[in-house]
């Protein structure tokens, strides 16, 4: 259960806000609001868990296919300087690379320029973050970061075909830790307290 309470004290706000963002939430899947008991984390099955990355990677393929077939000077720049902070973040702190490499299919996604397919993405891989908050083991960063340099070697060098072959390689690694047979259950202030301190500067 998510308590618009608990929500807006660990963000420091007020439950009306909460409210809003609960219902936001909710539109893209990721919180079912149930009338007269509140708000709920969302519980895709595994076979929609799997489902949302097929949708996910034939998203993606499209979005690297598109940076390597219009590169830029720009683009080459962007692309190198996010594998690079990658790679410093993982020499200072796995657990910040991870979330860093969450991100990273974020960026690609902006720089086709396509307002639409961004939007997909982002909204695809927020479902598929909740897949893996439930059913995920943990994991290195070491072996997304690897990947994601891999990715963007292709993409650099224009070679489409290779760089969407290898985000469905990646994409089918990053499902496949998401198969434990019973689902993660955390408490709600546990589990936000870690955003909380980030978005304070903690």
């Amino acid at each position: 259960r998510l308590p618009e309470d608990a929500i807006g004290e660990s963000f420091g706000t007020s439950r009306t806000i909460a409210r809003e963002a609960l219902g936001r939430l909710a539109v893209e899947g990721l919180v079912d609001l149930i009338p007269n008991r509140g708000a709920f984390v969302a519980k895709p099955s595994l076979d929609e868990g799997r489902d949302t990355f097929t949708v996910r990677k034939a998203l993606e393929r499209l979005v690297v296919e598109q940076i390597a077939a219009n590169l830029t000077p720009e683009i080459i720049e962007k692309l190198n300087n996010l594998a690079a902070n990658e790679e410093a973040l993982l020499a200072k702190s796995e657990n910040e690379a991870i979330l860093i490499a969450g991100d990273f299919h974020l960026q690609l996604a902006a720089m086709t320029g396509n307002t639409l397919l961004t939007r997909y993405v982002t909204e695809v891989v927020s479902r598929c973050s909740l897949v893996l908050a439930m059913y995920g083991r943990p994991h290195s960063a070491d072996c997304g970061v690897t990947e994601h340099r891999a990715i963007i070697e292709a993409m650099i060098e224009g070679n489409a075909k290779r760089a969407g072959a290898l985000m469905d390689e990646h994409l089918d690694s990053v499902a496949g830790r998401a198969l434990m047979q019973q689902p993660q259950t955390r408490a709600v202030r546990d589990v936000l307290a870690g955003y909380a301190d980030r978005l304070n500067g903690g």
